[in-house]
């Protein structure tokens, strides 16, 4: 097992309809105005971008996100990571009762070389970090949509 390899699910439910869930996911550069952990975002092009983030352990990563496939009509959106993180993640949003269901999954291995020495001992830090962002990710969201 390579413990530099980390796979990662999130479901957030939101009351908002699912057009509007994804419209707001799909709109990178807007990210930092809802979700605290996003310091960053700096276009590269049309469909390329650099994020910088920063949860609760003092460590930045940087991360270049190339879209790979955007579907407005299945509401999915797939990126290929570089950087400080590589692999791919996926946003799916689907209708339910009263809302949105968003499905957020992620296979990255990390390459900053102080997490790979801190593999081990910082695996649980490093997934209890990513957690508490997704948390504060769906936190934001919801009370973007709220106020629109």
């Amino acid at each position: 097992m390579d413990l530099n390899h980390y796979r990662f699910h999130s479901r957030w439910e939101l009351p908002a309809a699912p057009d509007a869930v994804y419209r707001v996911l799909e709109d990178v550069s807007g990210y930092p105005r809802w979700w605290r952990q996003v310091r960053g975002v700096r276009r590269v092009s049309e469909t390329e971008g650099v994020l910088r983030f920063r949860s609760l352990l003092p460590y930045d990563l940087n991360v270049t996100a190339r879209l790979r496939r955007q579907d407005p009509a299945a509401r999915l959106l797939e990126a290929a990571l570089d950087g400080d993180l590589l692999g791919t993640l996926v946003w799916r949003v689907d209708a339910l009762a009263g809302g949105a269901r968003v499905d957020f999954d992620q296979a990255v291995v990390v390459t900053p070389r102080l997490m790979r020495l801190l593999a081990v001992p910082g695996r649980p830090l490093f997934r209890a970090n990513h957690a508490l962002m997704m948390r504060s990710g769906r936190a934001g969201l919801a009370r973007l949509l709220g106020e629109g």
